[in-house]
């Protein structure tokens, strides 16, 4: 348990000693290393036009950073700090944004400038296997006609549906601007977190039927662990509400008109994404309650249980011990009859007193 409960604490900060005394803007990055080494996908397209390949550094899409088509570079992984580099020299990124882009514990934000606008937000999945949420920091700059995005680099990830639209000759994502890009790469981004809820909330199901049937201590460190997870989702979430509310806001040109339309509509799903979160941590304060109060009412059970017997014992331990004085002249000790009566008083008194018992519903 000790294992799991670091690997949960480190989701919600990261080792920054690396950066301990350097200036800022010092490009470091802050994060595990997740794959061995960086891939870079470039995808150009406009409505009669599509492009699709793997290339090898940022500058090859210099190239078309002037054509009319829409250029969006994907890199994944983000160890190589002169990728990074690259990006804020033939892009105009400022070196400050090129630190939070390499800083995986960086709070989801949004940042405009005149000619570009720099995105970073959490990806998150959940691991079956682990039984848990997995999460990848992705950073987005979009210009008027370019978009670069960065993922951590885990294996898949969800914009491959943005990738097959785009791939389909007819499509409304060809006919916009990257502004429209970055728009869809958050809508799918956010839509999945409907699925990492659906997740938790089969999983609520579960440990709800474990409460009212067998409420075991590990049931209780299953809630607790869930309950992180909820903790640690909502720190993600949260600030999303920020980015899409001041980027459907935005006076710039980069921002058509029609892609505010369909911000709003994102607005509301995260919206709808936060209500559910807190009812689901509202809900495991509640499990937690029940487990609590379960395990209560089982050990009253039992007291209550072991009071009775030993209330039915006290009277026949009286007469047992009353018999069992070994004083010479006691009349019944003398009787033929006198132990069968005594074991049918004892049965009769035992009798007697679980029919009370029942009738007052103490049993």
């Amino acid at each position: 348990m000790a294992t799991t409960s670091r690997l949960n604490m480190n989701k919600f900060i990261k080792d920054r000693s690396a950066k301990n005394g350097l200036a800022p803007g010092s490009l470091v990055h802050i994060g595990a290393k997740k794959i061995d080494h960086v891939e870079i996908d470039l995808i150009d397209y406009s409505e009669n036009h599509f492009e699709e390949k793997k290339i090898s550094s940022v500058r090859d899409s210099l190239h078309l950073k002037d054509n009319p088509t829409v250029t969006w570079v994907n890199i994944e992984g983000l160890e190589d700090t002169d990728t990074i580099k690259a990006i804020g020299e033939y892009f105009g990124s400022n070196l400050l944004i090129l630190e939070d882009m390499l800083n995986t514990d960086q709070r989801p934000k949004i940042e405009i400038f005149d000619d570009y606008i720099f995105i970073v937000f959490k990806m998150l999945s959940y691991n079956d296997n682990l039984d848990q949420i997995n999460t990848e920091q992705v950073s987005i700059v979009f210009g008027k006609d370019y978009l670069i995005s960065l993922q951590e680099g885990i294996e898949g990830d969800v914009f491959e549906p943005v990738r097959n639209r785009l791939r389909k000759g007819s499509n409304y994502i060809r006919k916009k601007g990257a502004d429209f890009l970055a728009y869809t790469l958050l809508d799918v981004v956010i839509d999945n977190y409907f699925d990492v809820l659906e997740k938790i909330g089969e999983k609520m199901e579960t440990l709800d039927e474990q409460l009212i049937n067998n409420p075991r201590p590990e049931v209780l460190q299953e809630i607790y662990n869930l309950k992180r997870e909820i903790i640690f989702m909502r720190k993600s979430i949260w600030p999303m509400r920020e980015i899409v509310n001041r980027f459907e806001q935005v006076e710039s040109e980069i921002v058509c008109q029609t892609t505010r339309a369909y911000l709003r509509d994102i607005y509301d799903h995260i919206i709808q994404v936060i209500d559910t979160e807190e009812t689901f941590r509202d809900i495991i304060s509640g499990m937690m309650d029940l487990y609590l109060s379960s395990i209560s009412n089982r050990m009253n059970e039992i007291m209550k249980f072991l009071s009775i017997v030993g209330t039915i014992f006290i009277p026949l331990t009286f007469i047992v011990g009353l018999y069992g004085m070994n004083f010479e002249y006691m009349p019944e000790l003398k009787s033929k009859y006198g132990y069968p009566t005594v074991v049918i008083i004892m049965v009769l008194v035992a009798t007697s007193m679980v029919a009370f018992f029942k009738k007052k519903k103490w049993l």
